[in-house]
């Protein structure tokens, strides 16, 4: 179960009087068995025996019987390695069970983790990326005679294991993956008549479940960090899927609270602005005003800042932080400007709406007179796909037109993290199919190439002649993430559990299954389902109020009806266009 922020573990009786304050931990554990044994350094037995024992279930627990053993045994010129598929992406560490060594004396080995098998191969090198960054992955250990060890805290989904030095032997009776996740209900649920949009919508799901951590990380490999504005897509995608979690707000709280003004979150002048609509769509989704009104002093000075910003051309002037929207537009300084000028907009039509809900008439009139100026300069987008997506859906720029800029070349140029919000401008300019090809185009390649959780950034150019995560690289192959990756992420150094990469969950949920929220705490609800080409759709959504359940059917005329049961104190708006 989820527990209240700021719990503390209960301690047995000996600790009475003890002044500590021992925090627990607001996820779970449990342990799973690999799925396959994807490679192993030989076939021969003389060197590794009864591999497949690996597969079996385990109990965590040593014992003195010697029986059904993986043996591993190094020769002078022949080494003993596995590699272990766990089936899909985790987030945790490895537990290794022995038996007796010989000697009674530890065995040396080497661990690595991957997100990829081709990652678990590597070696830490400059060459394509692997690192141990943010996240321990390839290490040396010593296992104990007859026990028990755990290690590693990362993401992955495959493990090496080498056996290290000459003519040693390892007897290993379970090696298993330690899964520490939240033990949260799937509240929001989606299912239409396209079973790729299905997968899709899951794996973005599971995405940000992995990265919902003691905090809400970005990643969970690299990137274990709170970025605030990585984190609108993610708690997008929980206010659809788990509903009320208290891992949003006390991520936000923790941005807060070492980020004095006038300092920007994570240094970027852009993060600060996610913080506020985040707070506007959280409380729209949640209605906690109370939380909302907690949050009062720091959100009002921080408008305040940016209304200072804006210069006598009607222009966003802001500065003192790092311009950035994301990655593949970081090089583009017009883009950047022509971005952050729709991104404030948006930020002060949020920051009137919050101003007035918190009893500040003044500060709301601001934001509304500064938003009214932006309007008046409207910079060219170029070819940005990023910065049409902001003027679009700020309104300073037609919807219609960011929509070209957004069509150009398909999803040549989409990025997972603007991804979200290319899909939301495409919907306000009516291109639902549009949006739905997109997903499936974009979003579908990851899957097809052995994804189970999205990416930190992909490129459909990277698809000719590229091999698949859960594979070694065939020869003649291009390795899709060893050999890939740009910015920050090169190689193996992307981070294949990313967050932010999660948009077509939500926008699913809005635009097909069609639940749009007019009231804060959901106390109103318009359903407006897009189905596009699909036949149906269906699914659930969490409120306060409880579960709303929703039927999206195309009739033969090609109108849809809908269906919706909703708990008692949600007004709910047919909407059917």
């Amino acid at each position: 179960m989820l527990l209240a922020q700021n719990t503390y573990a209960q301690l047995p009786p000996v600790f009475a009087g003890d002044k500590r304050a021992v925090q627990k931990e607001e996820t779970v554990r449990t342990y799973l068995s690999p799925t396959k044994i994807l490679w192993q350094s030989t076939t021969d037995a003389a060197n590794i025996k009864n591999a497949a024992r690996l597969l079996k279930t385990g109990d965590g627990q040593a014992n003195l019987s010697g029986k059904d053993l993986c043996i591993l045994q190094n020769t002078a010129t022949a080494k003993a390695s596995l590699l272990l598929d766990f089936g899909r992406e985790l987030h945790g560490g490895l537990q290794l069970v022995t038996d007796q060594s010989r000697g009674g004396k530890p065995i040396r080995v080497r661990i690595r983790f991957g997100e990829s098998a081709s990652e678990a191969m590597s070696n830490i090198d400059t060459v394509k990326g692997a690192t141990n960054d943010h996240a321990m992955r390839d290490f040396e250990i010593s296992l104990p005679w007859l026990g028990k060890l755990e290690v590693g805290n990362t993401g992955f989904r495959f493990v090496r294991i080498d056996l290290l030095g000459d003519n040693a032997e390892l007897k290993l009776k379970e090696a298993r993956a330690i899964f520490i996740f939240r033990d949260i209900p799937y509240l929001g649920s989606f299912k239409s008549s396209d079973t790729l949009l299905n997968k899709i919508w899951m794996t973005g799901a599971y995405t940000v479940h992995l990265n919902m951590q003691d905090y809400l990380w970005d990643g969970i490999k690299r990137d274990r960090l709170v970025w605030v504005g990585d984190m609108h897509p993610e708690t997008s995608t929980i206010a659809a899927v788990f509903g009320n979690s208290n891992v949003v707000p006390k991520s936000l709280d923790l941005a807060r609270d070492i980020t004095p003004l006038p300092e920007y979150m994570n240094g970027m002048i852009s993060y600060s602005m996610w913080w506020l609509l985040i707070q506007h769509d959280w409380y729209m989704h949640n209605g906690d005003l109370k939380y909302l009104q907690q949050q009062k002093p720091y959100m009002i000075a921080l408008l305040n800042l940016y209304l200072k910003q804006i210069d006598d051309n009607n222009s966003e002037a802001l500065k003192d932080g790092t311009r950035f929207l994301d990655w593949p537009s970081s090089t583009d300084p017009k883009a950047i400007h022509a971005g952050l000028q729709g991104m404030l907009a948006m930020t002060l039509d949020a920051g009137a709406e919050l101003s007035t809900i918190l009893g500040d008439p003044t500060t709301a009139a601001k934001c509304k007179a500064a938003v009214a100026r932006l309007k008046k300069n409207v910079p060219d987008p170029g070819k940005s796909k990023q910065a049409a997506a902001l003027l679009g859906l700020s309104g300073l720029m037609p919807a219609d037109k960011a929509n070209a800029v957004l069509s150009a070349g398909g999803v040549h140029d989409y990025s997972t993290f603007f991804g979200y919000y290319m899909l939301m401008a495409k919907a306000k300019a009516g291109d639902y199919q549009g949006s739905i090809d997109a997903i499936k185009d974009y979003w579908g390649p990851m899957l097809s190439l052995g994804a189970t959780s999205f990416w930190e950034d992909f490129n459909i150019d990277w698809l000719p002649n590229a091999s698949r995560i859960d594979e070694l690289v065939p020869a003649g192959k291009k390795d899709i993430h060893g050999d890939y990756g740009a910015f920050c992420y090169k190689g193996f150094r992307h981070s294949l559990s990313h967050g932010w990469a999660s948009g077509p969950t939500p926008w699913l949920t809005q635009y097909v299954l069609g639940v749009n929220v007019m009231a804060p705490g959901c106390k109103v609800l318009k359903i407006e389902p897009h189905l596009g080409n699909l036949t149906y759709a269906e699914g659930t959504f969490p409120t306060p109020l409880g579960i709303v359940k929703i039927k999206n059917t195309k009739l033969a005329n090609g109108k849809v009806k809908i269906d919706v049961q909703a708990p008692k104190g949600i007004m709910i708006i047919k909407s059917v266009n």
